[in-house]
């Protein structure tokens, strides 16, 4: 690895199936010859950011990918591993949960095994994003058992059910921070941050329909979040995949993804050797 590179953080945001683009970037890291030195997920990001971590490569991510997700037959063997295993399982404090998933149990059904156990296991310091529910506030968990902590990350309202996380109720961590390259910035260290959180895509006048309004909205507030951070302190590289056609839970269409969003694969390439070069550039001249 060259010596301006030796300090690189990748942080991987969040965007449900658009965040499959996320496998551009690491295939683009891996034919460059570069390895974080720590990486930083949110929501989808997390799930990603986990497998990489672990050890997978970008071609590894992206054959699991399409091996599993692009056979619907597949995808819905899986699902049919998701019903409640009992009645009193879809309540929870006298309440029915009717529709909402529980991830840890999705993640148990779609994740590959390769995937450590633990953060200490992984290869890679790995920091993965959550909201506390009650608490307004992001939680940072680096630490511990890896999945329960994804799931935690992966909870969309409405979609997945909360997650407890040191007895705290806890949901997506996109909803806090959806691309967190904040939390791995540092002096001399080349931030490559990725937001596929998109924006609502329609005419201008079309109403939109109930949940694509609720969606929408909170893609409009991640929006907000993310350029209030950029504001502050921009990463040294932000990619954002078009990916806007496709929607949270667009998983099926994963071939499409891919083939829509693959200029994001020589976008990072070109950025990450512009970066490099005026970093060598600058230590050259200092010296």
């Amino acid at each position: 690895m060259p010596d301006s590179a030796r300090d690189l953080a990748l942080v991987l945001g969040g965007g449900g199936a658009r965040g499959l683009a996320h496998i551009h970037v690491l295939e683009a890291l891996d034919e460059l010859g570069l390895r974080p030195k720590i990486v930083a997920g949110s929501s989808i990001g997390a799930v990603i950011g986990a497998g990489y971590a672990s050890g997978m490569s970008g071609a590894e991510m992206r054959e699991y990918a399409l091996s599993t997700l692009g056979n619907r037959s597949n995808v819905l063997a899986r699902l049919w591993r998701l019903r409640p295993p009992s009645l009193r399982s879809m309540f929870s404090g006298g309440m029915p949960r009717l529709g909402e998933i529980n991830p840890e149990r999705a993640l148990a059904a779609f994740l590959p095994v390769s995937i450590a156990h633990r953060f200490e296991d992984l290869a890679i310091p790995l920091k993965v994003t959550a909201t506390d529910f009650y608490g307004n506030s992001l939680t940072v968990l680096e630490s511990g058992p890896l999945q329960h902590a994804m799931a935690a990350s992966i909870a969309i309202p409405g979609i997945f059910r909360p997650v407890t996380i040191g007895g705290r109720i806890h949901v997506d961590g996109g909803i806090a921070n959806p691309v967190p390259f904040d939390l791995v910035a540092g002096a001399g260290r080349i931030v490559l941050a990725v937001d596929v959180v998109g924006m609502p895509v329609g005419d201008g006048a079309r109403i939109p329909s109930r949940i694509e309004a609720a969606f929408g909205a909170s893609q409009l507030m991640m929006q907000s979040i993310t350029a209030m951070k950029c504001a502050v302190h921009k990463p040294d590289i932000l990619i954002r995949p078009q990916a806007n056609e496709f929607r949270v839970l667009d998983f099926l269409r994963v071939r499409t993804i891919l083939e829509r969003t693959r200029h994001a694969k020589e976008e990072t390439k070109r950025s990450l050797e512009r970066v490099l070069g005026e970093r060598k550039g600058r230590v050259s001249r200092a010296r």
